[in-house]
């Protein structure tokens, strides 16, 4: 089939970080992928949660919400997140405690707040993505102040969704295609090629393993590029 944007089925979007954007922020991120705009911003408190206290550890955690005009009609405002930004935050947050090392962070909480500007399908995967930023010049300055010995992370993680589209497998997927999709997958990845998390749905008829195994090596593939496009970002932060 033919994309609308004219991408090749195995091609990302063009995909664009805008390092250290917000002036008052400990780490903080613009990522553009495609049409999709998500503000990923890292603030450091030097407390815990009550129920860490004594385990000699940090915390990563995220929030995550859309605008009201980051869609095509307008989303009131909520108090707090529904069920489906409840799962996403959550998502955040697993994904990029996989790859700080907690203990070294010690009793202190990052968090995460992901602002989604504009959406246009893969929201919580650029969310993902751009938080990894954001999360790394916030640990890389306390690091570099001296407040910790050294960069208490173990590697890098983004993610990226795929999917079956007129019974073609497609990466990153906008959201017409995602409205469209058959089949629809959002995998997180680290460097070291480790999946943090798959969540993975068919609309109809289900997906077979062999379909699934050729999706996980196409996001794997995508992966592979967002994490080069974050190593160069990162790069233009520190120096």
């Amino acid at each position: 089939m033919e994309r609308l944007d004219g991408r090749a089925g195995n091609q990302l979007r063009p995909v664009r970080f805008t390092p250290g954007y917000q002036l008052h922020a400990e780490g903080s991120a613009l990522i553009e992928v495609g049409r999709t705009v998500v503000l990923c911003t890292a603030t450091v408190e030097e407390r815990i949660p009550n129920w860490l206290r004594g385990a000699g550890k940090g915390w990563v955690t995220a929030e995550y919400g859309m605008l009201p005009r980051s869609t095509s009609t307008r989303t009131p405002r909520a108090e707090g997140p529904g069920g489906r930004g409840q799962e996403i935050q959550r998502l955040i947050g697993r994904s990029l405690r996989a790859v700080t090392d907690l203990p070294a962070l010690r009793e202190r909480t990052v968090i995460l707040d992901c602002d989604v500007i504009q959406a246009d399908g893969g929201t919580r995967t650029a969310a993902v993505t751009g938080a990894y930023v954001a999360l790394y010049q916030a640990l890389h300055g306390l690091a570099k102040r001296g407040v910790l010995p050294r960069l208490p992370l173990k590697g890098a993680v983004a993610a990226v969704s795929v999917g079956v589209v007129d019974g073609e497998a497609l990466l990153d997927l906008d959201y017409p295609e995602d409205s469209r999709a058959s089949v629809d997958f959002n995998v997180v990845m680290t460097d070291r090629l480790g999946i943090v998390e798959v969540q993975g749905t068919a609309e109809g008829s289900p997906f077979s393993r062999q379909e699934m195994d050729s999706l996980l090596t196409l996001a794997e593939t995508g992966i592979g590029q967002l994490l080069a496009t974050q190593r160069s970002a990162i790069q233009a932060i520190i120096g």
